[in-house]
């Protein structure tokens, strides 16, 4: 029997990934603050916060598998993009991305568990890069109304309607989702010699 993952996130798209790829998984809960995690450095800063996640989370009396987190972080050079504030926020975030291309990070820390202690830990750095059309105040606003931005990095999703203003993609669709499968399989490896259930890993 295969190991279980701990899925150290509430976002319904990265278990929704973990769903459609048939890999056995279990949502815990996780008592972090991902604004409290700051860095210089992009992929540093989306990696540092999948870290904090796994810290913090919450994982069965004697589980055994691998606890895993994510954490995606959209940026423009230096300048960063997390989930919007509020509806204006996210006016002011798609403005800041429209007609640009952008990159997506999105970081992956796992950790072995054995009979509910934590072990050797194995970490990977996801990057994707976006391109996105112009888009002027009214599209803006018409998307906003949809709530797609709600809970996204960069208040888009790739994987719904905010795919229509995308028009090239560098990496991985499941990285701007949120969770690189292939990531998730290379940590899996490591920590367990073994190929990722339900996974072409």
């Amino acid at each position: 029997m295969f190991p279980m993952i701990y899925l150290a996130s509430q976002s319904p798209q990265r278990a929704e990934l973990l769903r459609r790829a048939g890999i056995p998984f279990q949502v815990v809960q996780s008592a972090h603050d991902e604004e409290a995690i700051t860095a210089s450095h992009p992929q540093t800063l989306a990696l540092d916060r999948a870290r904090h996640k796994a810290d913090r989370a919450i994982v069965p009396p004697g589980a055994d598998g691998i606890l895993l987190a994510a954490d995606t972080v959209v940026f423009l050079g230096r300048e960063t993009f997390g989930s919007p504030t509020d509806d204006a926020d996210g006016a002011r975030i798609l403005g800041r991305l429209a007609g640009t291309t952008h990159a997506v990070a999105t970081g992956h820390h796992a950790v072995r568990l054995v009979n509910g202690e934590r072990g050797v830990v194995a970490s990977s750095v996801a990057l994707a890069k976006v391109t996105m059309r112009p888009l002027d105040t009214a599209a803006i606003q018409a998307y906003l109304a949809t709530g797609e931005h709600r809970g996204r990095a960069g208040a888009y999703a790739i994987q719904e309607t905010g795919d229509r203003f995308v028009t090239d993609l560098q990496g991985t669709w499941d990285t701007v989702v949120g969770l690189s499968l292939a990531s998730v399989a290379r940590v899996w490896r490591e920590l367990t010699d073994t190929p990722l259930p339900g996974s072409a890993s």
